[in-house]
Formats: structure tokens, C-alpha cells, sequence
């Protein structure tokens, strides 16, 4: 059982995106918050698996909170999911850690999909801001890491995370343990200087290694 966070602060759209998430008999909605701080309560508080979350919210917004949630769980898979198709917003998502970034429009199956895909350690664009978004990550203003830094079984491991493969898939493609998979992303982490497999998909991104 996959348990969500839903934080929202339109009831209506509440509900709906509740009623939309739980037609799947793995998801459940185990806690709600209205603003950026409930939802960092909230999570502390509770079990949570992955969050959605609203960009614009009073008290504190999404981005806000995710940047905090982040620092205080790197581990932590937000989805963020808005009315607004902003490649800036999406951009400052991504940077600040986020599994996607998902339009409200979006349907059941959409929705269902991301989560599915961020709890798997892949990344869900909204198509409407890919477009922008998809350029300016592969194309960087500032250079990247050197590439060289990484051995070939760990550039093997990187575009595996890229590819949105958890750690018991790529053990079974690559024949190792999920235990030493686990070592090679942190090492691969380190060497890189970066955060989580969100970080790590980025950067394969950003060095055409997908």
C-alpha cells in the first residue's frame, strides 16, 4: 500500500483528486493538509510514501515546503500538481528536488502513472511545460560535473535511475545484488555532489546520457 499526502487547499478539488488516486486499490490518501506548513506536519506526523502538492497555497507554498521537507528527508518524493503550466515553477520543482510536476487537468491515469513513476525514482513533466522544461535541462546555462568521474558500472547505474528503474530492477539487469546497487547510487550520489535519484535523473539528462 502506497500511503499519499494530499495537500490542497480548494475542498472540492481535494476531494476529487482523493476520489481520483484511490479507484487504485494500492493508493491511500492517509493524511490531507490545506497549506505548505500542515503539510509538513503532516508528514512528520504520518507514514507517508509520497506527497502531492499544490504550488500556490496560503500560510506556506508548495515550493516552500517542499524545499524544507527536502532538506529535512532528502528521501522524500514530492509530486507537485497545479493549475499552472509555468516552466519557471517547474524548473524550481525539479531543481528543488521533486518527482514531477503534474497539471490538476491532468486524468485518473496521468495521475496514477506519476506516482507510480516517482515512487519508482522516475520523473512525470507535464507535457504542456516539457517543452520548455526538457530544453533548458539538457542544455544548461552552467557546465556540469565531469562525466569522467563516474566508472562505467556506475554510469550504467545512472542511466538506469534515468530511465526510472528502482534498485530491484536494475539488480536484475545488471546481476548484481540489490545491496551493492544500493552502495554504487551512493557513491555515484557522492561523487556527483548531488541530493537523490531525482538529481541523478536530471544530470543524465543534462549530459545526454539519455
Amino acid at each position: 500500500m502506497i500511503h499519499i499526502l494530499l495537500a490542497e487547499d480548494q475542498a472540492l478539488v481535494r476531494q476529487g483528486i482523493r476520489m481520483m488516486i484511490e479507484q487504485n486499490p494500492n493508493f491511500k490518501v492517509a493524511a490531507e493538509a490545506v497549506n505548505g506548513k500542515e503539510a509538513i506536519d503532516a508528514y512528520e506526523k504520518h507514514a507517508i510514501d509520497i506527497v502531492l502538492m499544490d504550488v500556490r497555497m496560503p500560510v506556506m507554498t508548495g515550493l516552500e515546503a517542499t524545499k524544507i521537507l527536502k532538506s529535512r528527508d532528502p528521501a522524500a518524493k514530492i509530486l507537485i500538481l497545479t493549475t499552472f503550466a509555468d516552466d519557471e515553477y517547474a524548473m524550481e520543482a525539479l531543481r528543488l528536488g521533486a518527482v514531477g510536476y503534474l497539471l490538476k487537468d491532468a486524468d485518473a491515469a496521468s495521475l496514477i502513472s506519476s506516482i507510480e513513476s516517482g515512487m519508482n525514482g522516475g520523473i512525470s513533466i507535464d507535457s504542456s511545460v516539457a517543452g520548455k522544461v526538457v530544453p533548458k535541462l539538457i542544455n544548461p546555462t552552467v557546465p556540469q560535473e565531469p562525466i569522467h568521474r563516474l566508472t562505467s558500472r556506475e554510469q550504467s547505474i545512472l542511466q538506469l535511475v534515468a530511465d526510472g528503474k528502482n534498485n530491484q530492477e536494475m539488480a536484475e539487469v545488471l546481476h548484481l545484488s540489490i545491496g551493492t546497487v544500493k552502495n554504487h547510487v551512493t557513491v555515484i550520489l557522492q561523487k556527483l555532489g548531488l541530493r537523490d535519484r531525482t538529481q541523478l535523473a536530471i544530470y543524465a539528462i543534462r549530459n545526454g546520457m539519455v
